[in-house]
């Protein structure tokens, strides 16, 4: 082993032991069990089926009913605790940060009793097989690596509920992730802006508005049959009087008849894809008619110009027909270079799948039967830091393949994998957590005896209008 291997090895040691003392500081009640419950998280063998199994492992000192006892009654500063991943280092583009937002679900479907379940759309293997299911769906922001991997650098997740907007939501995100990240010194003056890219889910044009005054660019993926609007043409004089126009032609993006000389066309070989052909219009933007999204804004709607990209690859993995994809991105006068990096860190936003995929199926971040959605909450911050802890650990672990598996080198594991090597780097790290006392479970309530205080049953969905005119809005507001 060489002396520079040493000294990283060391440094993220040091690192890793670091993160783990500071997530302490950020527990209070219930502080021990739940640093244990995430040390037995990590070390378990194989997918975790069920919490109470965790109880089982070496790392978990304590009984199971401390484990649901944290879960339910325990507190967990999840603040500073958003403070603190912000603070780690995260991976850049070229020395450029580049986030990612999406929603993955906790279903729910049989919990009638747990409150603020909301419908969420589930994909299924083709568009007949979506199901819409109740549940409650959360929101993560995380830091995408440059290259094909399967790891992200989680940064917050927030439960949306029953009354919040969730495009408002979102951008109250957003802005509160990009501030801790220039808070804790990740974005300097003169940096380039934040890139963020989401999926056609967002209504990326809203979100640009309102995230304007901070130093991001946000690049959104657009249904194909979107209607928008080209520059507004040159003044020209009228005999007749009247008002200019506001808006240019239509572009329409299902009829290339429409579609005018593009500003930037690129072409590139890759080889995952084959050939892949951009193209890029400029100062493209909506024709906002509607008042129902912008309910809190007096006066004119905005003009939100962008630059509209629609990329065309020559196939996808697996020799599958690809159909172009239309990116908007809020920047205006692209270069060709930056087409090109818009749509390839794009692509990167489908490695958060990956993340989702390790939480639900490795670290069984649905499987608990949790009733109060703040103990859901609080697993799923647990359950975010055993995957930093896992990001951090990369440098250490050593690969425990099995013999079906293709052997890989230090440093290209992959999350399962660095999981199984946890155990092993554990020793080193030390615990924080203290001995646990001696303890005698309580009696419960009497064989044979009836519960006298039924749960409370609560209804799915929306609990809240929202006004969509100026008028509902005054009246509401009365």
């Amino acid at each position: 082993m060489s002396v520079l291997q040493r000294i990283s090895e060391r440094d993220a040691f040091a690192q890793l032991s670091h993160f783990r003392m500071d997530f302490y500081g950020c527990l209070s009640a219930r502080a021990d069990a739940f640093f244990e419950l995430t040390d037995a998280l990590l070390c378990a063998d194989g997918p975790v089926k069920t919490p109470v199994e965790l109880s089982l492992t070496a790392e978990h000192r304590r009984g199971y009913g401390s484990l649901y006892a944290a879960l339910n009654h325990g507190r967990l500063d999840a603040d500073r605790l958003r403070e603190l991943l912000a603070g780690l280092p995260l991976p850049r583009f070229d020395g450029r940060l580049v986030l990612t937002v999406d929603v993955s679900p906790w279903l729910r479907s049989d919990a009638a009793c747990s409150p603020e379940r909301l419908f969420c759309h589930v994909h299924g293997r083709s568009r007949a097989a979506a199901q819409i299911i109740p549940g409650w769906p959360y929101s993560f922001i995380a830091a995408l690596s440059p290259g094909r991997t399967s790891w992200t650098a989680i940064l917050d997740a927030v439960r949306l509920g029953p009354e919040d907007d969730a495009a408002a939501v979102t951008a109250g995100q957003l802005r509160a992730v990009v501030e801790r990240l220039i808070a804790a010194g990740q974005w300097l003056p003169g940096d380039r802006d934040i890139l963020i890219v989401m999926d056609a889910g967002y209504d990326v044009m809203r979100l640009a508005w309102l995230l304007r005054n901070l130093p991001v660019e946000l690049v959104g993926r657009l249904r194909s049959d979107r209607v928008l609007r080209l520059p507004t043409p040159p003044r020209v004089y009228q005999p007749k009087g009247g008002r200019p126009p506001k808006h240019g032609p239509e572009f329409r993006l299902a009829k290339p008849e429409t579609w005018p000389e593009p500003a930037v066309t690129t072409a590139n070989d890759t080889g995952r894809y084959g050939k892949a052909e951009a193209r890029a219009w400029d100062r493209v933007h909506p024709r906002l008619t509607h008042r129902s999204a912008w309910i809190d804004l007096d006066g004119e709607l905005p003009l939100v110009e962008g630059t509209l990209i629609r990329l065309k690859v020559e196939h996808l993995p697996g020799d599958r027909d690809a159909p172009p994809v239309w990116l908007w991105s809020s920047r205006t006068g692209a270069t060709a270079a930056d087409v090109d990096f818009v749509w390839s860190c794009y692509l990167r936003r489908f490695d958060l799948e990956h993340t989702f995929r390790l939480f639900k199926q490795t670290l069984g971040w649905t499987r608990p039967r949790l009733r109060n959605p703040e103990a859901a909450d609080r697993w799923t911050w647990l359950v975010i830091t055993a995957h930093t802890q896992l990001r951090l650990a990369l440098p250490l672990a050593r690969d425990q393949h099995k013999p079906w598996e293709k052997p890989h080198r230090a440093g290209t594991l992959t999350p399962t994998r660095v999981r199984r090597g946890f155990r092993n780097i554990r020793p080193q790290l030390g615990c924080p957590a203290r001995a646990p006392k001696p303890s005698r479970p309580g009696p419960g309530r009497p064989s044979g005896s009836r519960n006298r205080r039924p749960a409370t049953r609560y209804d799915v969905g929306k609990t809240v209008k929202r006004p969509e005119t100026l008028t509902e809005r005054d009246q509401a507001q009365r």
